[in-house]
């Protein structure tokens, strides 16, 4: 395989310091060093991979466009979302897979919270 993995996705956000602010403190990214590349935002730490928020306005986020963040407790993500007034979707399983969650940034990005089922 050519490819290592993901390194980075980059999202659009209409307010950098509010994007900021939820990647940071409600879902505890590491906020890394960022050079000047002529425009605002941040980069973001997660895990191995990176999150690169621009402060670009593109328009409202395709409906069904997400990307997933793997978690260990999908029990502790609800419990942190609800802690910060974050609505977030009703649970849903798919067998023997995955337990899930989504919920969207400041800015309309929709992020799902996904539990891998070790075992079945």
């Amino acid at each position: 395989m050519i490819t290592q993995g993901i390194h980075h996705v980059s999202i659009n956000v209409t307010d950098v310091d509010g994007a900021k602010e939820f990647y940071v403190d409600v879902l505890e990214l590491v906020d890394m060093p960022r050079p000047d590349l002529g425009f605002p935002g941040a980069w973001l730490q997660a895990g191995q991979q990176e999150i690169h928020l621009l402060g670009i306005d593109s328009g409202q986020p395709l409906k069904e466009q997400h990307f997933a963040f793997l978690v260990d407790d999908i029990d502790q993500v609800t419990c942190q979302l609800e802690k910060h007034g974050i609505k977030f979707s009703k649970e849903m399983n798919i067998p023997n897979v995955c337990r899930q969650i989504f919920a969207h940034d400041p800015s309309g990005n929709m992020i799902e919270f996904n539990q891998r089922i070790t075992g079945g």
